[in-house]
């Protein structure tokens, strides 16, 4: 059974997985148009929830902030709609993403990574209780559940809950970089933890973040990110076809560390919570 699901996975990565570009942007179409024509429909789901799903937003506000761009799931989501669905399994909702859960027990190689999203409402409110899935491939551009390998492996994927900062930390490695992507790590945020584990959703968001040059060549230069060196000298934030428009104007990640002792990066980003 195993060998089958490797060989169907290898074929559809095959496909797409070097043609991104292209395909990053039809899908992005497509989840844009969804949006669009779910939008109110998420609103209302958003208003019918009780008080314990929706997230809460406190703090100061800061005035109109400008909202994080919403940007394709890309080929490998493993949300549900292209495939596997990790968000119902057991243990998915971690901090450490690097192991995988359930029956898988692998783990991902790298340079470690800690990552965290503070998310704010548009008038710069913190927002609590949402809940942030997040994934990323691993140091050869690879993503579990659907590259050829590791199709029974569900590593460097999992979801956090916003706390009263409106932060979610993940620990995790610093991700390669595939032909013709620049350095990313996607998430989608979810209204509250049982709508993001459940798989019932509504997705309020859905983006990426970019990781800075700098951070990314150091750790390129180091053991076992050698696939990453070729494929990050063909690509720039400005002909990235996800990050190109507006050179990763809102998603462009705060990084500080280094390669011995890892790096921290932080995104703040600005959503409307009601999916609006």
């Amino acid at each position: 059974m195993r060998d089958t699901q490797d060989q169907d996975n290898a074929a559809y990565v095959r496909r797409v997985h070097d043609k991104g570009l292209q395909f990053d942007m039809q899908t992005m179409s497509r989840r844009r148009l969804f949006g669009a024509l779910g939008g109110v429909g998420a609103l209302a789901a958003l208003g019918a929830c009780t008080t314990e799903s929706v997230p809460s937003t406190t703090g100061t506000a800061t005035g109109s902030l400008a909202e994080v761009a919403s940007e394709t799931a890309g080929p490998f989501p493993a949300d549900g709609s292209n495939g596997p669905d990790v968000r119902t399994l057991d243990g998915i909702a971690r901090q450490d993403i690097r192991t995988s859960v359930g029956d898988a027990n692998g783990t991902a190689a790298g340079v470690p990574l800690e990552f965290s999203l503070i998310v704010k409402d548009l008038t710069g409110a913190a927002i609590t209780g949402a809940a942030i899935y997040a994934w990323h491939c691993d140091r050869d551009g690879n993503y579990s559940l659907y590259s050829t390998g590791i199709t029974d492996q569900n590593y460097l994927r999992g979801i956090q809950e916003t706390d009263s900062t409106g932060t979610a930390t993940f620990t995790s490695i610093f991700p390669g970089c595939y032909a013709g992507r620049w350095p990313h790590i996607h998430f989608e945020i979810y209204s509250s933890l049982a709508n993001a584990t459940t798989g019932n959703g509504p997705i309020v968001k859905t983006s990426q973040i970019a990781l800075p040059e700098d951070a990314s060549d150091a750790v390129y230069a180091s053991d076992g990110y050698s696939k990453s060196v070729s494929n990050m000298s063909r690509v720039s934030l400005g002909t990235d076809g996800v990050f190109g428009e507006d050179s990763a104007a809102t998603e462009l990640a705060t990084v500080s560390g280094g390669v011995t002792a890892g790096y921290k990066a932080t995104l703040t980003i600005s959503i409307d919570p009601s999916g609006e």
